[in-house]
């Protein structure tokens, strides 16, 4: 597996990645609704597009299984494939983005407690709760630092 930072961000690679996005949402996101989930949808390309750094992993394939965006110093979007969920992706992308981005800053939805519980033990800690999103929608976030 390699961990590449994308430059060039194509139609085909856009389209990966929001598979990639979509099945670990599914997976990890059981408080969205499939309509929810497909509204949301329509804004990850632009997302993609726009992060100013894009960290991909990829299979021996070249393949995307996951990738991470990063904003200054803040973790803005953490996806994983579910087939690879708990074999230590998400630890070596976080750590990559600490170790090359300084990143220090996060938020997840409390109704997320696996994504909570492991940014908790990579050295995170809550330090502000939101009752909405930040689209405004009525799902709680966490706000972490790294301590």
């Amino acid at each position: 597996m390699k961990t590449i930072k994308i430059r060039d961000r194509n139609k085909i690679l856009i389209e990966q990645l929001i598979e990639v996005w979509e099945k670990s949402v599914k997976a990890t996101h059981l408080f969205l609704s499939e309509g929810e989930i497909e509204n949301i949808k329509k804004y990850i390309p632009q997302a993609l597009k726009n992060i100013s750094d894009l960290i991909i992993k990829t299979d021996k394939n070249k393949t995307p299984i996951a990738f991470m965006g990063i904003e200054m110093q803040k973790l803005e979007m953490l996806f994983i494939s579910p087939e690879y969920i708990g074999k230590g992706i998400g630890t070596e992308l976080l750590q990559y983005a600490i170790a090359n981005y300084d990143v220090n800053e996060l938020c997840v939805n409390e109704q997320n407690p696996i994504a909570g519980e492991f940014y908790k033990y990579m050295g995170f800690k809550v330090y502000e709760r939101s009752d909405i999103d930040e689209q405004g929608n009525p799902y709680p976030v966490l706000y972490m630092k790294l301590i």
